[in-house]
């Protein structure tokens, strides 16, 4: 069994060096032309495995691991609603359809079940369970945010494309976490809660770059 699980954490580690290296990529390639697509298509599928694997390795004996498991969840959710996002490109899509509603409704469940994992954990005096509590508020809001989108896409036709952003960034995010914190064998508080701070801020610029927000510079 073990030999298998350790095959199993090669193939998870694998995966989720090339969805790295593509998504670091899809961010310097000009935005939307063929390479970044192509990265884009190259990152999607190589984290969606990675994290998948990250599931099964989760609940496997010796190796359960709740808060990986639902990290694991966080990661597919970021990946497939960025995706989803592109679908409202088209000004013929109106309205949201069961697998955009069951892709934020699976995080918005995961989100809460973090939040429950994080305040028992603090009850009962496990410091690390802060972090069910950072990853599960920040999970809370992301359905909300496809929820906007869901109701305001012919009214906002900018929304499409912030949603696309932050959810692929966000897994983007999640990789050099990842990175971090297994490959680089960084494994405490801040190791997992810095890269989330930062990418934050990253994202917020793309976000009021977006909506043409950003103040200009001056000389």
């Amino acid at each position: 069994m073990e030999n298998t699980i350790k095959l199993f954490i090669y193939i998870h580690a694998f995966f989720g060096g090339l969805g790295l290296i593509t998504g670091i990529g899809s961010i310097v390639v000009r935005k939307g032309n063929l390479n970044h697509k192509r990265l884009g298509k190259w990152f999607t599928w190589s984290m969606i495995m990675s994290s998948a694997i990250s599931l099964v390795v989760a609940r496997m004996p010796n190796h359960m691991n709740n808060f990986l498991f639902l990290i694991g969840i966080f990661t597919i959710y970021m990946v497939l609603a960025g995706n989803r996002a592109l679908t409202f490109k088209s000004v013929k899509k109106t309205e949201a359809n069961i697998i955009d509603k069951l892709v934020s409704g699976i995080m918005a469940a995961s989100a809460l079940l973090m939040i429950g994992f994080g305040i028992n954990g603090l009850i009962h005096g496990f410091s690390h369970s802060i972090l069910f509590l950072f990853f599960g508020l920040i999970g809370v809001f992301l359905p909300y945010g496809d929820y906007t989108l869901f109701k305001k896409t012919l009214e906002n036709r900018k929304l499409w494309l912030i949603n696309h952003l932050s959810r692929m960034l966000g897994a983007l995010i999640a990789s050099i976490t990842a990175f971090i914190v297994a490959g680089m064998k960084y494994d405490n508080l801040w190791a997992w809660i810095i890269p989330t701070v930062l990418g934050t801020v990253y994202i917020i610029y793309w976000i009021k770059k977006v909506k043409g927000t950003l103040k200009p510079k001056t000389a």
